[in-house]
């Protein structure tokens, strides 16, 4: 079995892949076509999904989340739970990552609990978390 990298899929890489054109579509697309070809092992954690019905429905595009959602949960390799010792974790990522939002630190706080090395993410906070590399 080849080992793959294990990579943490954040919240804007479904909603980029399937957006309107814009320079983060293709790398998004890209990625997600990696994961379903088997050449990344992609995670992603059920605030992720959370996120993208958030978002869509906020937006009164409640039916195209619901598609991002279905399509990219059936894509990843594996979906993590939340859990206590995960958001008590997301309380020091706050306080020592100036201007991360919650959101992010859980995502933090989530590769840090399920040994991740790795993120594909547009979001650049993300470099002042020690352990965590960009996989973009």
């Amino acid at each position: 079995m080849m080992n793959k990298d294990k990579v943490f899929i954040d919240t804007n890489i479904p909603i980029y892949a399937a957006g309107s054109s814009h320079p983060n579509k293709e790398p998004s697309i890209k990625i997600l076509e990696g994961i379903s070809l088997g050449k990344i092992y992609g995670v992603t954690s059920v605030e992720v999904l959370q996120e993208i019905l958030y978002r869509f429905q906020a937006i009164n595009l409640l039916e195209k989340g619901i598609e991002i959602f279905d399509e990219f949960s059936s894509i990843v390799d594996e979906v993590l739970p939340i859990n206590f010792k995960i958001l008590e974790n997301t309380k020091l990522i706050i306080l020592n990552t100036p201007g991360i939002n919650t959101r992010d630190a859980i995502h933090a706080a989530t590769m840090n609990y399920y040994n991740i090395p790795y993120i594909a993410t547009f979001d650049k906070h993300f470099k002042q978390i020690k352990g965590i590399n960009y996989y973009i």
